[in-house]
């Protein structure tokens, strides 16, 4: 076995360890209650799943893709939201990954792995301009600092985090080629969060606006140069697709490992329902599609890894594929489960609930369709 085969071995066993023996007892009192698990993000800290994609001498993995990817299939078997809290970490570094500097990555890394700061990926906004670019945020120069103005929407680990990966435009009107990445430290005068969102699932996971008044923000934070910030975003949303995809499939499975469990203990009839046809048939459709899904998105990990070129179009087909089995294998698990499945007291219905955002997380389906549409006509057409 190759090293970085037995290092993924390794990975995937500690993190279903970890799921089973700390996460899954946990899971079903996150979602009830609505409270992040602190316990849970001090566990992943320990584990070094919060610096999975870390250079390796801060614990990390060099950014390896494959490997953050199976520890959130792991987690999210159990819990979708303890998951999400991992991938919003991975997100939230990935920018100091792709555009710190040295000294940069020090500073935050070793905070990240020695402390086990949380991490934000602060990019999307409510309203963009008729223009269509989706930043409106600014970033004024002041002597030798930025001012921000500006407000952030649905930010994962939102009045949580640490350190926030922040994009804004320097230059009104500009767009793209005027957009700058900072790091804005929690407790930054003019820093500020909305409401807590309530949403229908991943419910331990928290959810904000993070909100700019008068931001400043010393030179030393921004990461790369101005004008590099919309590619950085670009960089970290790709690579969040095949980890999003795999988030989904964690669910699914999860979903089908339980209704395979209740199949057989159910009695119906004098014999358990996983005796009859139609059952069976619902589970080998279900375990077909999550197979599939699981394959597509290391397939695109894989190739991300290994720094293939336009890895775009199959990462966003990763997770457009996972997403909509995730949500139509949870379902499925809920209808084998008949009325016990629409009950709290069975996991099914808060993994359907978690599957559905998979669907929409960091831009809805239907717009990544229109970005592999986009790669196959180009291609028809050179």
């Amino acid at each position: 076995m190759k090293e970085i085969e037995k290092e993924r071995f390794m990975i995937k066993t500690a993190s279903e360890k970890t799921a089973q023996r700390i996460v899954q007892p946990r899971a079903a009192k996150i979602d009830a209650v609505g409270e992040f698990p602190w316990d849970l993000a001090e566990a992943f800290g320990k584990q070094g799943f919060l610096s999975i994609l870390l250079p390796e001498s801060y614990g990390g993995t060099d950014g390896n893709l494959t490997s953050f990817c199976i520890v959130i299939e792991e987690i999210a078997k159990v819990c979708g939201s303890s998951s999400l809290m991992i991938l919003a970490q991975g997100m939230g570094t990935l920018p100091i990954l792709l555009g710190g500097n040295p000294s940069q990555r020090d500073l935050y890394f070793t905070e990240i792995s020695e402390k086990n700061r949380l991490t934000a990926f602060a990019l999307n906004e409510m309203e963009g301009k008729s223009e269509g670019f989706p930043i409106q945020t600014r970033a004024e120069k002041h002597g030798k600092d930025y001012v921000i103005n500006g407000r952030k929407s649905f930010v994962t680990h939102g009045s949580l985090a640490k350190f926030y990966s922040v994009f804004a435009v320097t230059q009104a009107g500009h767009g793209e080629e005027a957009t700058a990445a900072f790091i804005v430290e929690d407790g930054t005068p003019g820093l500020l969060f909305g409401k807590r969102e309530e949403k229908i699932g991943m419910r331990g996971a928290v959810t904000t606006d993070v909100i700019f008044e008068n931001c400043r923000v010393p030179h030393e934070n921004l990461l790369g140069k101005e004008g590099e910030g919309w590619k950085i975003a670009i960089d970290t949303l790709n690579r969040s697709k095949p980890a999003i995809g795999a988030l989904a499939v964690g669910i699914a499975q999860g979903a089908i490992d339980f209704a395979v469990h209740y199949a057989n203990e159910r009695i119906q009839f004098g014999k358990p329902i996983s005796s009859f046809q139609a059952i069976q048939f619902m589970i080998a459709d279900m375990a077909t599609q999550v197979e599939a899904a699981r394959a597509v998105v290391f397939k695109a990990a894989s190739q991300m890894d290994g720094k293939t070129e336009d890895t775009e179009k199959l990462a966003t087909i990763s997770r457009i594929f996972a997403s909509e089995v995730a949500m139509k294998v949870t379902t499925d698990a809920v209808q084998i489960l008949g009325g016990y499945g629409y009950m709290r007291d069975y996991p099914v219905e808060r993994m359907m609930r978690e599957a559905k955002v998979t669907q929409i997380y960091e831009g809805a389906n239907q717009t990544h369709r229109w970005t592999v549409a986009q790669h196959l006509l180009r291609g028809s057409s050179a």
